[in-house]
C-alpha cells in the first residue's frame, strides 16, 4: 500500500521572496494556471497582507484555480489571517496558512515573546482561521532549531485547535538529514493527537540538503513537501518540487507513496517561471536543466545507445523534454495562435491584448521563421504589464559598433505621452543604450544584473534579456527578449523601469 504524497507548491509565495523575483498578478495567474495542469495539490499563492497587489493576486489566483486549493500564507495575527480569509474566499478550495517563531533565538530576539505567549497565539491564530475555511495549516517557523518538547506541545495544541497540517520548517536550512528525519519521527511518536494532521515538511537550501531533508522526511511519515519549481526561494532557495516528484517516482523501492503530478509537465512548468521571474536554470540542474539528459562521453553515448537504463534512471520525456513542438509560423492565422496559447495556458483578458499579442507574432514572425513555445512565453511574459502601468515604451532605436570606435546608441522612448531621444556612448552597444534610457528617464537605479539566454535553439533565435534593477530597497526584474540582442536589451531595462514607476514595494513575510 502507498500514501499519497501532497505537493505543495510555494512558487508564487516563498520563490517570489528572491531578490527581484516579485511577479504580477498576471504572471502569477499564468504560473498557477500551470502548476494546476501538472495537478499540484496546493497552490500557496501569496501573503494577501503583505501589500493591496499580493492580496489581488491571491484573490485572482483563487477566483481561477479549480483542480488545486489554492492557500494563502498569514502570520499569527488576526489583522494577517482576515485579510488571507477574504483573499481565498473565491476559491473552490481554499487554505490558511499561518505561522509563528517557535525557536528561542527566534522568539527572544525578534518576536520578543515568551513561549507561553507563542504558544497562547498560536493557538488563537488557529481558531480564528477556521472561522473562514475548515482547511488550515499551522507553522511553527524555525522548528529545525525549536526545541522539541515545546514543539509537541504547541502541535498538540495547535491540532487540538483545528489545524489539519502542521509544518516542520527548516527555515534557515541548518538540519542534516538524518537528524531531520528523526525530529519528525519523534514528533509523530510523541504528539498525543498526531494522528488527526497530516504532517509537512518546508526546507531551505542553505547547506544543499533541502530536498534531502524533505525526502528523509517522508521516510519518517511527512505527507506533505513543502517545495518550489526549479528550487526558487530566498537566499540559497527552496527544495526543488521537480527533484522531490522524480526521487519518490523512480524509487518506488524505497518510499511508500506517490503523488498526483503529471510529470510531462515539469518542464514547462521550469521554463515558465525561469522566463518570468529571470532566474535562468543552470544547464547541469537535475531533471530540469539543459544537460540533464545530455551524454558527451564516448562510454555514455554507447552504453545509451544500447540500452537506455545503463546510464538514464529516467526518461527524458516522462518530464517533458522534447514535448514542445514547432506550432507556428508567418502563415499562421489568429485563430491557430489564440488556440496554441489556450493551451499554453495562456489566456489574455481581453481582445485588445489578444490584438497587440497576435501583431508582435506577426513582426516576430517576420523575423524568425519558426516559431517555437518558448518564443510564445517569451512574448507574453514581455508583455505582463498593464497598458496604464507601462509607463515607458521603447519607440526606435539605433545601435552602432565599430572596432576601435566608442559604440554608440541613439534611443527613442515614449514616457506617458511625450516622446524623447537621445544619443550616448558606453562600452558596449548595450553600455550605450542604457545611458542614453537614463538621459531621457533618470531612475537612480543600479544596474545589479543583466544577462542574456537563448530562447530556443540556432541563431535566429530570440535572446531573453533579464535586467534586475535596485532603488533604494526595491529590487526589480525586467525581462525583454528579440531577435537582436541590444532592443531586447532595452525593452528589458524599460520593463525594469516601469515597475519602479508603477510598483509599490512588498512586505517580505519574514521581517
Amino acid at each position: 500500500m502507498t500514501d499519497q504524497l501532497i505537493i505543495f507548491d510555494t512558487t508564487l509565495r516563498d520563490g517570489e521572496q528572491s531578490p527581484g523575483a516579485s511577479m504580477t498578478r498576471e504572471e502569477k495567474i499564468r504560473i498557477a494556471r500551470q502548476l494546476e495542469k501538472m495537478r499540484v495539490d496546493v497552490i500557496e499563492a501569496g501573503f494577501p497582507a503583505a501589500s493591496p497587489g499580493d492580496f489581488e493576486a491571491v484573490r485572482a489566483v483563487a477566483a481561477t484555480i479549480r483542480d488545486s486549493t489554492v492557500c494563502g500564507l498569514a502570520r499569527a495575527q488576526f489583522a494577517d489571517i482576515e485579510r488571507a480569509g477574504e483573499a481565498i474566499k473565491p476559491a473552490a478550495r481554499g487554505r490558511i496558512h499561518t505561522f509563528i517563531a517557535t525557536s528561542a533565538i527566534h522568539m527572544e530576539k525578534k518576536l520578543r515573546m515568551s513561549p507561553e505567549q507563542v504558544l497562547t497565539q498560536a493557538v488563537a491564530a488557529v481558531k480564528r482561521a477556521r472561522d473562514f475555511t475548515d482547511d488550515v495549516e499551522f507553522s511553527a517557523e524555525d522548528a529545525g532549531r525549536s526545541d522539541p518538547d515545546f514543539l509537541c506541545r504547541v502541535f498538540e495544541a495547535v491540532i487540538a485547535a483545528g489545524a489539519r497540517t502542521v509544518n516542520v520548517p527548516d527555515t534557515v536550512g541548518y538540519t542534516m538529514p538524518q537528524q531531520y528525519g528523526a525530529l519528525i519521527a519523534s514528533l509523530r511518536a510523541r504528539i498525543p493527537n498526531s494522528d488527526q494532521a497530516i504532517f509537512s515538511v518546508h526546507c531551505h537550501n542553505d547547506l544543499g540538503l533541502a530536498v534531502a531533508n524533505s525526502l528523509s522526511a517522508v521516510l519518517a511519515g511527512a505527507r506533505q513537501v513543502e517545495c518550489t519549481i526549479n528550487g526558487l526561494g530566498e537566499r540559497a532557495g527552496n527544495a526543488a518540487l521537480e527533484e522531490i516528484v522524480m526521487a519518490v517516482r523512480t524509487r518506488k523501492d524505497v518510499f511508500p507513496v506517490e503523488t498526483r503530478i503529471d510529470t510531462t509537465q515539469i518542464v514547462a512548468a521550469s521554463r515558465l517561471v525561469s522566463g518570468i521571474t529571470g532566474f535562468p536554470v543552470q544547464p547541469n540542474k537535475a531533471v530540469v536543466g539543459a544537460n540533464a539528459f545530455a551524454h558527451e562521453s564516448g562510454i555514455h553515448q554507447d552504453g545509451v545507445l544500447k540500452n537506455r537504463e545503463t546510464y538514464e534512471i529516467m526518461r527524458a520525456e516522462d518530464v517533458g523534454w522534447n514535448a514542445n513542438r514547432l506550432v507556428l509560423g508567418k502563415l499562421s492565422g489568429r485563430n491557430a495562435f489564440r488556440n496554441r496559447l489556450q493551451e499554453l495556458g495562456i489566456e489574455l483578458e481581453s481582445e485588445v491584448q489578444l490584438n497587440s499579442a497576435f501583431q508582435r507574432f506577426k513582426e516576430l514572425a517576420d523575423r524568425k521563421h519558426e516559431i517555437f513555445d518558448e518564443d510564445l512565453h517569451a512574448l507574453v511574459s514581455n508583455d505582463s504589464l498593464t497598458p496604464e502601468a507601462e509607463h515607458y515604451s521603447l519607440v526606435s532605436m539605433r545601435a552602432h559598433s565599430e572596432t576601435g570606435e566608442a559604440p554608440e546608441a541613439r534611443v527613442t522612448l515614449r514616457a506617458g505621452m511625450v516622446e524623447h531621444t537621445a544619443t550616448s556612448t558606453g562600452s558596449g552597444p548595450v553600455d550605450a543604450t542604457f545611458k542614453a534610457i537614463e538621459q531621457m528617464a533618470p531612475s537612480g537605479a543600479q544596474l545589479q544584473l543583466y544577462s542574456v539566454n537563448a530562447i530556443t535553439s540556432g541563431t535566429e533565435s530570440q535572446g531573453e534579456v533579464t535586467v534586475r534593477l535596485a532603488q533604494g530597497e526595491r529590487v526589480v526584474n525586467g525581462l525583454g527578449a528579440d531577435t537582436d540582442i541590444v532592443v531586447a536589451s532595452a525593452k528589458a531595462y524599460l520593463n525594469a523601469m516601469n515597475k519602479l514607476h508603477h510598483g509599490a514595494a512588498r512586505l517580505n513575510p519574514q521581517a
